[in-house]
């Protein structure tokens, strides 16, 4: 037998290396080198014995990545999929604020109607109190989930929207004057779509369901305003507890608004192109969600409407994340890049937000705005900054 010199198993190797660095996997159409990365980032929730997570990427109006991770129920190894329904919990702001957005484009209201023209539950607290004010989260309001510790509700209990309804009609103050500071606030988006129901004479979860979820698609999203409601294909959340063991975080919500969005990542998907596509309606409603909100000092605070906005390595992002009993979600949009990615979990532990990035890192690195070096005195320190984060120290001195 001849045995191969050295040089030629090197070729070999790096050939082989190169063909399965070429290879793509069938179901995503990617490299399989970049799934393999991928797979790393999601390596601790690779277990069907342990809840997981799922992620997908969108590229130029397309899903170029999906996958699923771990358990979705862990009674029945059930394993996660790009098709499992989540809870996505704070997410579902921003379909709260398209659906009142919807409503204006036909005339129905307006964004800057006091919200006591529609829910006179609500105290007059002699201020006005817009809906614009309640999708920024500047309405001085007290947040709905505060105030029902502070009447001794668990978060695993039924909520209801009557339950919040009631306890915002006993309020007495504001925690500050609607406009002037940011304070995160739930109520509000409860609010904003008790307001859609009033105005549409449909529940949200069917106005929402007519308008949104079936033009674009969304055959697997619903508002879940049953607790008892059974919903194919879920998962179930969980936390750890010491020796390596879990326990169900337990979900009883039946409020919708603020939270309560059930979808799969193949259905946020679709979601997340019509902000180029527009499918479901206009330009006019995309720029207004995704413009700065303005306090009266004319200051703006990182937040839109329904959502965020702010830079990763120098590109523009427009993110929100979500964190409901055992569920954990993120959303980010990198609109200059067409891109977006978005990772549900249903560990309480889990970081999405770190994992997304992550996967961010992988597919935009190219675009990255590069470090410059700033050289300060003859000690020759160095200071790293990006380029537009060297405007905070234009000045004369």
């Amino acid at each position: 037998m001849k045995y191969m010199n050295t040089f030629g198993f090197f070729s070999v190797l790096m050939i082989s290396s190169l063909v399965v660095s070429q290879k793509t996997n069938a179901q995503n159409d990617v490299p399989i080198a970049l799934e393999m990365k991928i797979d790393s980032i999601f390596k601790n929730f690779n277990d069907i014995n342990k809840p997981g997570a799922t992620v997908a990427v969108v590229k130029n109006q397309e899903i170029i990545f999906k996958k699923g991770y771990g358990s979705a129920n862990l009674e029945y190894d059930i394993p996660n999929s790009p098709s499992t329904v989540f809870h996505i919990a704070s997410i579902s702001k921003q379909f709260t604020v398209f659906s009142i957005l919807l409503l204006e484009k036909e005339g129905k209201l307006s964004f800057d109607d006091d919200i006591r023209t529609y829910i006179l539950e609500v105290p007059d607290f002699s201020k006005t109190i817009t809906l614009r004010h309640l999708a920024s989260h500047t309405s001085g309001m007290r947040d709905q989930w505060t105030l029902l510790g502070l009447a001794g509700w668990r978060s695993d209990g039924v909520i209801t929207k009557e339950h919040i309804l009631k306890l915002v009609s006993q309020q007495k103050e504001l925690n500050f004057n609607p406009g002037e500071p940011y304070m995160y606030c739930n109520t509000g988006f409860t609010l904003l779509a008790e307001v859609v129901a009033r105005i549409s004479g449909k529940t949200f979860a069917t106005f929402t369901e007519n308008h949104i979820f079936k033009p674009l698609n969304m055959t697997h999203t619903l508002f879940y305003d049953d607790h008892e409601k059974i919903v194919k294909n879920r998962a179930y959340s969980y936390h750890s507890v010491p020796n390596h063991k879990y326990k169900k975080s337990v979900l009883n919500f039946a409020n919708v608004g603020a939270t309560s969005l059930f979808t799969t990542e193949e259905d946020l998907a679709l979601w997340s192109m019509n902000f180029s596509s527009l499918t479901v309606r206009d330009k006019a409603i995309i720029d207004t969600m995704n413009t700065l909100a303005v306090l009266h000092n004319g200051e703006t605070f990182g937040g839109a409407y329904g959502q965020f906005k702010n830079t990763y390595k120098g590109l523009n992002q427009i993110n929100h994340g979500g964190a409901d009993a055992g569920y954990r979600s993120y959303l980010g949009r990198f609109p200059d890049q067409n891109f977006a990615v978005m990772v549900f979990s249903n560990l309480a532990q889990s970081n999405p937000r770190n994992l997304a990035l992550k996967v961010v890192d992988l597919y935009l690195e190219d675009a990255f705005e590069k470090p410059i070096e700033v050289v300060i005195k003859a000690d020759v320190k160095y200071i790293h900054r990006y380029s537009k984060k060297l405007k905070e120290f234009s000045g004369y001195f």
